[in-house]
């Protein structure tokens, strides 16, 4: 592996189970250079982390930025022309940087190249947007000049080698968003200036899903994390790309929908279904008034 010296593996973490991310780093190939960046100020984990993996790079955002501040804030400590943005409660297959090498030599030409999952048809790795937007079709009939890569239109964030070289900025991400998107949009953004994204046949990864940081359980702060920022970021997803009436319009059934459930829950003295309809509620209602994305996990019903 002769190419892997220019490659820099970035994980964010928040608060995240140090077990989860231990497996995370183990299937890391220990010639890999490895940059966590904690989003928060808690100290004793990285204490923690770097008392069984001396050495390790970490560095504190101070506090919770989300999925796309807080990769773009270790973004730009990056120094190798290349950098795999990867999940915590991801587990790389053991050939993976062996395979990974060949697309580091300078020889295929691309911004971003996404993982698959082995054997699991719960996530999409990979897609075209035309399957949620019929009105956003991209020319996918260039084919790569390496048989192993697929063009794409988006990738999943989980496993997203980016080619640095190939932006203007490290800023990657749009840092309005908190959560959800933010990986569609970036991809987006690429493909509307005819960059080329691919998904990667023969890069395995194990993606866990939703155990990132120690809220992501299924719990109900996580539910109401989730459903509050899944309603904000569609309708702002919508109105980056088409306006904000049209955004109001794609979005004025499911505020409907949430406010209808909200009562009806609150009727049937369901609380923990009141208080997620609630949420999804004022999700909208935040991005239709032109909020920020403000909700934090614990911050909603206090």
């Amino acid at each position: 592996m002769d190419n892997i010296d220019n490659l820099t593996v970035v994980i964010l973490t928040y608060k995240t189970n140090e077990k989860i991310l231990s497996d995370c780093l183990d299937s890391i190939d220990s010639k890999v250079k490895v940059l966590i960046v904690e989003n928060s100020k808690n100290y004793l984990f990285k204490e923690n982390i770097t008392k069984k993996y001396p050495g390790l790079n970490i560095i504190m955002t101070g506090k919770n930025f989300g999925y796309g501040k807080g990769n773009n804030f270790g973004i730009t400590e990056v120094k190798t022309r290349y950098a795999l943005i990867l999940n915590p409660d991801v587990i790389l297959e053991q050939d993976f940087f062996k395979k990974i090498d060949k697309y580091l030599d300078q020889k295929i030409n691309f911004h971003i190249i996404g993982a698959n999952y082995r054997n699991d048809s719960t996530w999409k790795s990979s897609g075209v947007f035309s399957e949620f937007d019929k009105r956003v079709k991209f020319n996918n009939e260039e084919k790569s000049n390496d048989d192993s890569l697929e063009v794409v239109d988006w990738v999943s964030g989980n496993a997203m080698l980016v080619d640095l070289k190939k932006f203007d900025t490290r800023n990657l991400f749009d840092e309005n968003i908190f959560l959800y998107f933010e990986e569609f949009d970036l991809c987006r953004r690429v493909k509307s200036r005819e960059g080329k994204i691919y998904s990667a046949k023969d890069l395995y990864v194990k993606h866990l899903g939703k155990k990132s940081s120690t809220e992501n359980n299924r719990n109900l702060e996580f539910e109401l994390l989730r459903n509050w920022h899944w309603m904000w970021s569609t309708f702002y997803y919508q109105k980056k790309y088409y306006g904000y009436f049209y955004a109001v319009y794609k979005t004025y059934g499911k505020l409907f929908r949430s406010i209808f459930y909200f009562f009806l829950y609150a009727t049937l003295l369901n609380s923990e279904k009141r208080k997620i309809y609630s949420a999804r509620t004022l999700g909208i209602i935040n991005g239709i008034l032109g909020k920020k994305s403000w909700y934090r996990v614990g911050s909603l019903f206090q």
